[in-house]
């Protein structure tokens, strides 16, 4: 029998710890997960993108700026 959880009893902290196990249990199974053509041809395209740019891109904190600046 499956347990209920009233997730909207959870504090914030709770809920994250859940959705990282939740997140952790997919790992094993990812590979078998089913992904469109449509999808695999864009990060196909995006992976051979990167590899001709050559960099690394920016960093977190970099991005993180960018994205807070355009909500202005």
């Amino acid at each position: 029998m499956a347990t209920t959880i009233d997730i909207s009893k959870l504090s914030v902290e709770e809920r994250l710890k859940l959705m990282e196990e939740l997140w952790d249990s997919l790992a094993p199974t990812i590979d078998a997960m089913p992904i469109s053509a449509e999808l695999a041809e864009e990060l196909d395209r995006r992976a051979e993108e990167m590899d001709r740019d050559g960099s690394p891109g920016i960093p977190w904190e970099d991005a993180l700026q960018q994205i807070r600046s355009r909500k202005r």
